[in-house]
């Protein structure tokens, strides 16, 4: 056995304990928010695993699997997160203020 070999098996176990931490953080929230971001690190845990599995098979389709399910995560999340902002304004039953927008009363721009 090989430092390659070891540091595989080292990675994949470092990689499943994370997604096991993620799951409990997905299950537990306590928000919604809370449970984007522990859908999101799974993702990207998974993706890690494929890249792993990739090295160790030496099978380079997995590595098109991993940049797949990385772009899909990344959309996913991005959708996610405008649901979320959409949902928040709807519940204070008010647009998000622009936060480039000077503050009320300077017009300026400077010293917001």
């Amino acid at each position: 056995m090989n430092i390659l070999e070891t540091a595989l098996d080292i990675s994949f176990v470092l990689v499943m304990l994370g997604v096991v931490f993620a799951f409990a953080r997905l299950l537990k929230g306590p928000s919604l928010s809370d449970r984007i971001v522990a859908l999101d690190m799974m993702t990207v845990l998974i993706v890690s695993f494929c890249g792993l599995y990739a090295i160790r098979s030496q099978d380079t389709a997995f590595v098109d699997v991993a940049i797949v399910l990385a772009l899909v995560g990344f959309l996913a999340t991005v959708a996610l997160a405008r649901y979320v902002e959409r949902r928040g304004s709807q519940l204070e039953g008010n647009r998000p203020q622009d936060t480039d927008a000077p503050a009320s009363g300077n017009t300026d721009g400077e010293g917001v």
